[in-house]
């Protein structure tokens, strides 16, 4: 039987998977990444290194009845490299703040930008980092004007790499995380390009997220060429991989950020609630949009309590120490790289409002998960309202979601039932279907959602307590901007 490989390339590492033509996982393995953070602000992490990890996945499983290959990945981040394939500049991970004073006094471009791209001017974004190593490189910058340098974001330097820079391709996904692409013509935007002095610079050629991308044999670990048929961003992966096919099919991803997209249709409309319009997914028959919010904390935070604070040692021990803390006012403002969707607050500074001599290890891990929370139902709330209806169901996925706190305080928070996937993989068996859908492995998006066993999560009482909190700590944001 035909089997797919994903490959799942994240922040933190990268999962090569095969799956069987009915979503079951054959095989995994997980290749961990080294992210290098510099100054206060800056993440970057080594392209080459990034590679390498791929290959080290894949070369951990059997794939010899492997038909095709889905690539998803970290969106925003990029990479810079030359005609011969050599890296330019360290991979700039879509985390880094470096760009944030750029971004202030971009301002006045904001409704320009978000017209265009349904995005707004932010460091959270591919552009505006690529317009700071322009400002302070001028080298990068003289070469660029000679057509020296090409760009490409995590999916298509993976791509160029697997093929030997045979292949030089993005997806209309990864294309719409740049700030350079127009989600009205389905391009790239030289207005823009131009404006902002980037005239010269290569940009991969766009294509459909399901589409022919070219072949590898993973520097001839394989004994045959397989060909690569779907690349997409990892949180547009598992909105496909949750089957969210209809206007208003929604999805929260627990990962390092949280991502949390519904499916707006073949229409691109604007957020008059700070949600991002992106472009979902798209097949050779379709392009499919989506209102994002994007919040740049959630795991992440789950890390800082265990290597920076060292009051964890797992990320398992939050569940039974939030639930065995004392239920206190203390608040978590999670802006550890500024604050996301629907706040957009670039500057602001991480804080805890409320300590006092008797805070302890269990209220800060509590605070910490109900920020993560917290930060959700906002989102959650500015798409209903954007929707102009009530979201009745919510999809979540990533490795947060597993956590029981988390669980019974979203449970208690919005009113959507929470419906949770039995596949613990979600982007990467968002990216398997689409490649199989390519190569006509499933006839339809009906037949791929026929295939997805979800199971509901048990709604609980809402907790008027947990309802208070949360409105106490959307006034401390809003009325507290620095």
């Amino acid at each position: 039987m035909s089997q797919l490989l994903a490959i799942d390339q994240g922040t933190s590492s990268t999962k090569a998977l095969i799956f069987d033509a009915h979503t079951k996982v054959v095989s995994k393995y997980t290749a961990e990444l080294q992210t290098n953070f510099l100054n206060k602000d800056w993440v970057e992490q080594d392209p080459e290194v990034i590679y390498e990890s791929v290959i080290k996945a894949v070369k951990e499983l059997d794939i010899s009845k492997v038909s095709c290959i889905g690539i998803s990945n970290q969106r925003e981040t990029f990479v810079l490299w030359d005609a011969a394939g050599n890296v330019v500049y360290n991979a700039v991970v879509w985390s880094c703040k470096r760009s944030t004073s750029l971004c202030k006094s971009m301002v006045d471009q904001n409704d320009w930008i978000q017209k265009k791209t349904g995005l707004i001017i932010d460091p959270y974004f591919s552009g505006t980092k690529l317009l700071w190593i322009v400002e302070n490189h001028p080298e990068i910058k003289e070469r660029i004007q000679k057509g020296e340098i090409y760009f490409g974001t995590v999916d298509t330097w993976v791509l160029y790499k697997l093929t030997h820079g045979q292949s030089y391709f993005t997806d209309t996904t990864n294309a719409s995380r740049t700030l350079l692409f127009n989600i009205h013509t389905l391009d790239w935007d030289q207005e823009i390009i131009d404006r902002w002095g980037l005239t010269g610079i290569n940009l991969p050629e766009v294509k459909t997220s399901a589409a022919i991308y070219g072949e590898t044999n993973f520097e001839g670990f394989s004994s045959k060429m397989i060909p690569i048929t779907a690349m997409i961003g990892d949180s547009h992966a598992a909105l496909f991989g949750e089957g969210c096919f209809s206007t208003g099919d929604t999805k929260m991803t627990l990962g390092t950020g949280c991502s949390i997209l519904s499916n707006i249709g073949k229409t691109p409309k604007v957020s008059t609630n700070g949600l991002l319009t992106t472009i979902a997914y798209s097949t050779p028959l379709e392009t499919v949009y989506a209102w994002e919010g994007a919040i740049v904390s959630c795991g992440s935070m789950v890390e800082w309590l265990k290597s920076s604070l060292e009051i964890i040692q797992s990320a398992q021990q939050t569940e039974q120490m939030a639930f065995e803390a004392q239920e206190s006012d203390l608040y978590l403002i999670p802006a550890f790289s500024g604050l996301g969707a629907p706040f957009w607050q670039m500057e602001r500074k991480a804080s805890l409002v409320g300590m006092t001599f008797g805070t302890t290890n269990n209220q800060i891990v509590r605070a910490t998960l109900e920020s993560i929370c917290y930060q959700i139902v906002a989102v959650l709330d500015a798409m209903k309202d954007d929707l102009g209806i009530s979201i009745d169901t919510v999809a979540m996925n990533g490795g947060l979601s597993k956590n029981k706190f988390v669980q019974q305080g979203l449970n208690n928070l919005i009113s959507a039932t929470i419906e949770m996937q039995k596949s613990q993989d979600v982007s990467a068996l968002g990216a398997a279907l689409l490649a199989g859908l390519q190569i006509k492995m499933y006839d339809s998006l009906l037949e791929i959602k026929s295939l997805l066993q979800k199971e509901l999560l048990e709604k609980e009482t809402s907790s008027t307590s947990l309802t208070n909190k949360f409105q106490t700590w959307k006034n401390i944001i809003q009325t507290n901007t620095i």
